[in-house]
């Protein structure tokens, strides 16, 4: 839900068409859901089936996820309103987030929103502290992230309200202070 109309980093690079592998995933920005996929040709798709040790040890995604992915494609071909309302949303998150003096890092248009913190059993407490303000977070610390690069990773949605969206930077605020952080 990268790019201009959600098409992801193909269209965001002004490279669409030129791709002859796309990954993705089913989670994130519009659903939340689980799973992803693989797009290509045919050739490519079967080979991948025979070869990929992953995808052979793999579960199948769950049919609910499947129906409701799809139902979200057709959404975002129809209309590019939810599209405009994550960039809003990310934009409002982003720019009050920086504005109260967090380290943000990615893509400033990007619905990922990394907010570094450091130190591992800090961004571990601080997403305990805002699970308490009622944000779910969660702190990423070494092996999933470089040593000393520790962070809470946001994702923002398009379902968001700005209601809630306003609740987590107060929050965010909140523990910040407590904690130090900003």
């Amino acid at each position: 839900f990268f790019g201009r109309t959600g098409r992801g980093t193909p269209e965001y690079c002004e490279v669409d068409g030129r791709i002859d592998i796309i990954n993705s995933t089913l989670g994130k920005a519009l659903g939340g859901a689980s799973g992803g996929y693989t797009a290509s040709t045919k050739e490519v798709v079967q080979l991948l089936r025979q070869r990929s040790r992953p995808y052979l040890f793999s579960n199948a995604v769950a049919p609910a996820i499947v129906g409701a992915s799809l139902e979200m494609f057709d959404m975002i071909s129809n209309s590019s309103d939810l599209i405009e309302t994550l960039a809003k949303n990310t934009s409002h998150f982003r720019t009050k987030m920086t504005d109260a003096g967090f380290t943000l890092t990615g893509a400033k248009d990007h619905a990922i929103v990394p907010i570094t913190l450091g130190d591992a059993k800090l961004a571990s407490e601080f997403a305990d502290d805002m699970l308490k303000e009622g944000v779910y977070v969660i702190g990423f610390s070494y092996p999933v992230v470089p040593k000393g690069k520790a962070r809470i990773r946001v994702q923002i949605s398009a379902g968001h309200s700005t209601t809630q969206i306003d609740h987590a930077i107060k929050s965010f605020i909140k523990v910040g202070k407590q904690k130090k952080v900003i």
